[in-house]
C-alpha cells in the first residue's frame, strides 16, 4: 500500500522488558527482525460510492505481507498477478528489483452495500544479498496456514517459522509472524517458541505486561530476544512478529527500502521517469511525495 506519511514519529515509553508505541517504525526501535513498517488499515466501512482506490505505487527491497481481518481487497501488479484478498489469507508481494501494484476495492464489493475492512499492511526487508532479485507474487488461502489450540487459545502461523512448526509463505530470512485469539484469559509465554526479536501488536482487546494494562491499538517490542511472557485479557487477538535482525542498517523513501542510499535516489529517478514496470491495463501513477504527476 502506498504510504505517503511513512516517517510519523509516535509516542513510545518503557514499561520494563518491553517498548510500547503505536507503529513501527517508531522512535525507539526502527525495526523488529526484518519487519520495518506496519500499517494498520481501518476498521473503514466503505460502499455507496465510497471505495479504496490505491493507484499504481512503486516497491523495491522489501517483500508485503498483506493480511486481512475483515473485507476483501483486490490486489493487481506489475508481475501479472490479479488476486482478491480474503480475511485471513495471505497476500506475499516479493518486489526486489522493483515492481508496482495497485490495490482497490473488488467490482463485486462496489455497491450501495456497507462493508468494513480491517487488516493490516506489513513491510518485510530483503537480505542485502536479495535486495535486487526478481519481482515475485504468492497467495496463501487460510486453510493452507498451521492452525492449532492451546488450553483455549487459537493460534495460526502466518509466516515464518514458530511453535515447531513452518507457515508455506515463501520468506527470504529468518522471521516469523503469529495470530493468537483468546476467548478467555490466557497466559501467553512464548520462551524457545520463536527466535530473534519479538513484537506484539495489539489488535483488540487488552494485555498484562510488566505490571502494565496495555490496550488495543498499541504495539510492544521486548527488549529480551526469543522470550516474553504477557497475560491476555478474555477477547484478545495479538499479532506477534520479528525475527532475527539484519547487520546492515536500512533507510526508507517513501515506498521502497534499501540498504543503499544511492540506490533509493535511483529508484526515486527511475519512477520519475516512469522505468518501473506497469501494471496491465492500469495507467494510474502516483507521483514522489512533494511531486506533481
Amino acid at each position: 500500500m502506498s504510504n505517503t506519511d511513512l516517517i510519523i514519529e509516535e509516542r513510545s515509553r518503557d514499561i520494563g522488558d518491553f517498548m510500547v508505541g503505536r507503529l513501527i517504525p517508531f522512535r525507539k526501535k526502527r525495526m523488529v527482525g526484518p519487519f520495518i513498517f506496519i500499517d494498520h488499515m481501518g476498521p473503514a466501512v466503505l460502499g455507496n460510492g465510497k471505495y479504496m482506490d490505491v493507484d499504481q505505487h512503486p516497491h523495491i527491497g522489501l517483500s508485503t505481507l498483506t493480511y486481512m481481518l475483515e473485507g476483501e481487497i483486490q490486489h493487481q501488479d506489475s508481475i501479472g498477478s490479479d488476486q482478491l484478498i480474503r480475511p485471513g489469507s495471505v497476500n506475499w508481494m516479493t518486489a526486489g528489483r522493483g515492481v508496482t501494484h495497485t490495490e482497490r476495492t473488488p467490482i463485486q464489493n462496489r455497491t450501495p452495500d456497507l462493508r468494513t475492512v480491517h487488516g493490516y499492511q506489513i513491510w518485510v526487508a530483503l537480505p542485502k544479498e536479495l535486495e535486487e532479485m526478481d519481482p515475485q507474487f504468492h497467495h496463501f488461502d487460510a486453510k493452507d496456514l498451521p492452525y492449532w489450540n492451546d488450553k483455549g487459545a487459537d493460534f495460526k502461523l502466518v509466516a515464518g517459522k514458530g511453535y515447531g512448526k513452518e507457515s508455506p509463505v515463501p520468506v527470504h530470512s529468518d522471521l516469523f509472524m503469529v495470530e493468537v485469539i483468546c476467548k478467555e484469559d490466557y497466559d501467553l509465554d512464548i520462551s524457545g517458541q520463536l527466535e530473534g526479536e519479538i513484537g506484539i501488536c495489539i489488535v483488540e482487546g487488552s494485555i498484562q505486561a510488566c505490571d502494565n494494562h496495555v490496550e488495543a491499538g498499541n504495539m510492544l517490542i521486548s527488549k529480551i530476544d526469543n522470550q516474553c511472557a504477557v497475560k491476555m485479557k478474555a477477547g484478545t487477538h495479538l499479532l506477534l512478529f520479528g525475527g532475527q535482525p539484519f547487520e546492515e542498517e536500512r533507510f526508507i523513501y517513501w515506498n521502497f527500502v534499501s540498504s543503499s542510499k544511492e540506490r533509493l535516489e535511483k529508484a526515486k529517478q527511475q519512477w520519475r521517469e516512469k522505468k518501473f514496470p506497469k501494471v496491465p491495463n492500469d495507467n494510474t501513477y502516483v507521483p514522489l511525495p512533494g511531486e506533481s504527476v
